[in-house]
């Protein structure tokens, strides 16, 4: 959706444009699109999403059985005062050091893997091998689940999910182009099945991963986030993320310069969460000579001990945004502090190089700002609706969103998929536009844009270290 000449002069160039690919001018893409070529990438396709359905499904079943054992085993250490705590605080620690020695074995299965993802499709990276599905989804389940460290299952299940696309080109010996389009088609079914959200998943692709409409995505990826979903409902069933929303009516048009004002702060608010996941990124890497393990294992125990005292603090932060989106009840002071200490450990969690995404905790910090703000102007402007509250939760989990990594309709889409609430689209249109606005004046990169070229640096600097 970007057009070409918004890319650096650095960036390889994309593929032929649509208009191109209706010229006949496209090469590759009238191949793909016609004929046998066709038939066989659909059915690759439609495999390759079974099987990521199926995958992500189980990850998220699994995710929710460990977030379930967690829970037990903390209300466990709260009936044995004294000790107890080391417990949960032990388990945490050692979770988040395993997940570490995971993505040490497979360095792919580090962090989000979106980054890469992007870098294959624009021919900067290799495809991922097969052995990051396992090291995913158990370095994901020690690390988002045992550990309870802010991170998100999408990043996890998306990067797993285009592994299978890509295992499947292989095996097809499909041509480098034709394999690079199936693990990026089934990136999109990842997501989609991380967040139950098919449509989403097609701004996914456009908007964040290729930053072009190319045609050929459009049919594969139609084909693929279909199959998958379905199967990923035959684990998981077929309910939103967030099934028991408040009623929220659209607010008043006289609350649009309410929400102008919400997004320009809220694109403030993610130029420093950008700013922190870097800094946190590179502080860790000037801490060479404690191993990774450790700095992982450390970190876990700290997250541990924040469980503690609330278990709703830690994880992807789906429970927090649940009980905000159902009108549960917080007092101001609580919901400041559940913002500063998300706002601060979601980097950190991030920065220790374990599996997980960015993409769930932006959206439990943005529904925790949005509750603030809510708050806030009922105060300055009485006599508003009660549900207001819920509405800004709402807008700030997508403008959030828009503002880190600069994808306003994805997020504005995948809000509305897993809440099944369209009543404050014209506040997400409107704060998502003016957070982008501030992120692009400051010159914050998209997150995924810095921390891809930040992967490729490191792996360039890997390849030129003597031995």
């Amino acid at each position: 959706m970007t057009p070409d000449d918004d890319r650096r002069p650095d960036d390889p160039p994309h593929e032929h444009s649509v208009e191109e690919e209706v010229d006949g001018d496209a090469g590759v893409d009238d191949a793909i699109l016609t004929g046998r070529t066709l038939w066989v990438i659909l059915l690759l396709a439609a495999g390759a999403g079974a099987v990521a359905g199926f995958l992500g499904g189980a990850f998220r079943w699994t995710l929710d059985l460990v977030d379930d054992w967690r829970a037990e085993l903390i209300e466990w250490s709260h009936t044995h005062p004294g000790w107890g705590w080391l417990i949960p605080v032990a388990v945490a620690g050692v979770a988040a050091a395993a997940a570490a020695g995971i993505a040490r074995w497979q360095p792919l299965s580090a962090g989000s893997g979106i980054q890469h993802v992007e870098a294959v499709d624009r021919g900067e990276a290799d495809p991922p091998p097969l052995s990051v599905v396992p090291a995913r989804f158990v370095g994901g389940v020690l690390s988002i689940g045992a550990a309870g460290m802010v991170l998100g299952r999408e990043g996890p299940t998306v990067h797993m999910a285009a592994a299978v696309g890509a295992a499947a080109g292989r095996l097809a010996r499909l041509a480098a182009e034709e394999i690079r389009l199936l693990q990026t088609v089934l990136s999109g079914t990842g997501l989609a099945v991380a967040f139950n959200a098919p449509i989403s998943a097609v701004f996914f692709i456009f908007e964040e991963v290729t930053k072009t409409f190319r045609l050929r995505e459009g049919i594969v990826t139609m084909v693929a986030v279909a199959i998958g979903v379905g199967v990923s409902r035959l684990v998981l069933g077929d309910e939103p993320d967030f099934r028991h929303v408040a009623s929220v009516s659209s607010p008043p048009l006289t609350t649009v310069p309410i929400f102008v004002v919400f997004g320009l702060v809220v694109g403030l608010m993610g130029v420093l969460y950008n700013r922190l996941i870097l800094a946190c990124l590179d502080l860790f890497d000037i801490i060479s000579r404690v191993p990774a393990v450790v700095k992982a294992g450390v970190v876990g125990a700290v997250v541990g001990s924040l469980l503690i005292a609330d278990p709703t603090v830690g994880g992807g932060g789906e429970a927090l945004a649940g009980l905000i989106l159902t009108g549960q009840q917080f007092a101001l002071p609580v919901v400041i502090l559940y913002v500063v200490v998300r706002f601060i450990a979601g980097p950190i969690s991030y920065s220790v190089g374990t599996p997980g995404g960015i993409f769930a905790p932006i959206l439990a910090l943005g529904a925790l700002v949005g509750l603030v703000a809510g708050r806030v102007t009922q105060v300055i402007v009485p006599g508003l609706d009660e549900d207001l509250t819920i509405a800004f939760a709402l807008v700030g989990m997508a403008t959030l969103f828009a503002a880190i990594v600069r994808a306003p309709f994805t997020g504005l889409v995948l809000v509305i998929e897993m809440t099944a609430v369209t009543s404050v689209t014209i506040p997400m249109l409107v704060s998502g536009a003016m957070a982008v606005v501030v992120a692009s004046a400051l010159r914050s990169p998209p997150i995924y844009d810095a921390l891809r070229v930040r992967m490729l640096r490191k792996h360039e600097q890997a390849e030129r270290a003597p031995g």
